[in-house]
């Protein structure tokens, strides 16, 4: 009859390795490291053109306003947002990053300018919305751009 040691057998399989090493540990945090270095600033940069992007999102009703008043009134000399039919009021839902939105110009070329707030770039970005009244169409052709903002922060549209 063979005896066996119980003690160990309970040592061997204590012995048994098992979890993370410590090398393994740091490999995966260096990775998680690298993965955040190069993710957050284009996060960043995204969240700054989706914020510029709603002010142009809310600017439409209001070149969709002045469309109609000059395509009816070309005699319009001093465009407002009132002559527009335009309302734009600050601090309701879907204004969270516009501070105002004005119409200014005379029909033949219009300007529709769009003043951004708590976008996370410095200053915020002011888009202007510039229309050319079209004879030929009868239509307002709109073009956009900024003066305050690098170009590659402003969306497709605005790009020049």
């Amino acid at each position: 009859m063979i005896l066996k040691n119980k003690s160990l057998e309970r040592n061997t399989a204590f012995s048994t390795p098992s979890g993370f090493t410590l090398i393994e540990l740091m490999i995966v945090i260096a990775i998680i490291a690298i993965i955040l270095t190069l993710a957050l600033p284009v996060y960043s940069n995204y969240a700054i053109r989706a914020k510029i992007s709603e002010g142009l999102s809310v600017g439409n009703s209001a070149v969709t306003a002045v469309s109609a008043s000059c395509v009816e009134d070309r005699t319009i000399l001093a465009l407002s947002n009132d002559l527009a039919g335009y309302n734009f009021v600050e601090g309701s839902e879907d204004t969270d990053y516009i501070q105002n939105v004005q119409a200014s110009g005379p029909c033949t070329d219009p300007v529709i300018t769009i003043t951004t707030k708590n976008t996370g770039q410095s200053p915020d970005p002011t888009i202007i919305m510039t229309g050319e009244f079209s004879l030929g169409s009868g239509q307002v052709q709109w073009t956009c751009s900024s003066n305050n903002t690098p170009n590659w922060l402003l969306p497709r549209t605005c790009r020049s």
